[in-house]
């Protein structure tokens, strides 16, 4: 019988680690997205050129060794879209993780093999990286907890880097107590005994969002407008959601081509062509571009400072839709992912953290509410989100 039904780990021998036998985190057990290093394991990165032309990491990333000194054990090294350039965890390479909540759907990319191992119960808790949403996507399609954290505010190195103005790396978990236990070994402090007061709802991204998932949503919102106390609806992106998300898609795209553009010319690799098409575009970004893209990150930091002052949150849906079916073509899927970085492109262009609160459905399939606070405010987060669960 295969020990990974769920095609959630790389293949090959499975990587356990010990963790300590005391700490916070001591009888929990992890699994590690493969961007991330594990010293005497390779780095695969989801696609088999890069492997070969990486030698095997001699430390742990810094995240990984945190997890272990916390008594967490590690238990497998996790699949991920081609070096991390996706958002649905669809693989050509070694097939696609199986999504436990939805298993005709995709499962959520790039750490999709993280959530399908949190979700399908394999482990306690995973980490992945989020970019460009990266672990919010696949924890609003796995219907799990999922935090893309403070940009910088966790230590990323030992970890594959994409674009390195938005990449961070966070964690996925089932249970809320879990998730905030995580959140306080990596933050180094407890939760806040207070909560926020004020909740802020963009209307905008709920009116982006399919119908279905914005109703769906409702009482999720009603819940979380009583344990905040004041709600308050706003526009979040003056500009259009659109307009952030070509920011982002500008600056994401040319960081990601700066990036790997060194191993392209050395090794000339095999690419999906989702992923070489977006490479190509990015090497094509011009410095007229960019800078115009700066200029409307800047607006949209300078927005989340006026709507977050200290005590308030917003929440909009983590995505537009529920997870899309298996199988589906090329062109269908392309503009799917346009439309889900519309969303999630708050995170990446304003580096403010973002919890994915589960337990919705649209259409038979999860779909979670996201709370945004403004930078440094990620334990706030995972206090209202460890409320939220009662």
């Amino acid at each position: 019988m295969s020990d990974n039904p769920l095609n959630a780990f790389v293949p090959g021998p499975r990587c356990k680690l010990a963790g300590t036998p005391s700490g916070p985190l001591a009888g929990k057990t992890f699994a590690v997205k493969d961007l991330i290093d594990i010293a005497g394991w390779p780095t695969g990165g989801g696609n088999p050129d890069w492997e070969r032309a990486h030698p095997v990491p001699t430390r742990h990333a810094w995240v990984v060794e945190r997890m272990l000194a916390a008594g967490a054990s590690v238990i497998g090294k996790t699949a991920t879209d081609e070096v991390s350039l996706g958002i649905l965890g669809e693989n050509p390479f070694f097939g696609t993780p199986r999504n436990p909540a939805a298993p005709d759907r995709v499962p959520g990319g790039s750490s999709s093999g993280s959530a399908s191992a949190v979700a399908g119960g394999v482990c306690d808790f995973a980490l992945g990286t989020d970019t460009g949403g990266s672990v919010r996507v696949p924890a609003s399609f796995s219907g799990l907890y999922g935090i893309r954290p403070t940009h910088g505010r966790i230590d990323f190195s030992g970890i594959t880097v994409q674009a390195p103005s938005s990449d961070t790396v966070g964690w996925f978990a089932r249970d809320a107590t879990t998730f905030a236990r995580v959140g306080e070994t990596l933050f180094g402090g407890a939760l806040p005994a207070t909560l926020p007061t004020t909740l802020l709802v963009a209307t905008d991204a709920f009116g982006f969002a399919d119908p279905a998932v914005a109703e769906a949503l409702q009482p999720a919102l009603t819940r979380l407008a009583a344990l905040i106390g004041t709600r308050r609806d706003e526009t979040l992106a003056p500009q259009g959601l659109s307009v952030w998300q070509g920011a982002q898609r500008c600056l994401q795209s040319s960081e990601a081509w700066r990036t790997f553009q060194p191993w392209i010319d050395a090794y000339n690799p095999r690419f999906a062509f989702a992923v070489a098409r977006g490479l190509t575009l990015g090497s094509q970004i011009t410095d007229a571009e960019r800078t115009r893209a700066a200029l409307m990150r800047e607006e949209a930091r300078a927005r989340l400072r006026l709507l977050l002052p200290p005590g308030t949150i917003l929440a909009l849906p983590t995505t537009p839709f529920p997870a899309p079916l298996l199988g589906q073509s090329i062109s269908t899927l392309a503009f799917m992912r346009e439309r889900i970085s519309c969303l999630t492109c708050v995170g990446g262009l304003t580096g403010s953290p973002q919890v994915n609160l589960p337990g919705r459905t649209a259409d038979g399939a999860p779909v979670g509410l996201s709370i945004v606070g403004a930078r440094g405010t990620d334990l706030d987060l995972l206090a209202v989100a460890r409320a939220f669960a009662g």
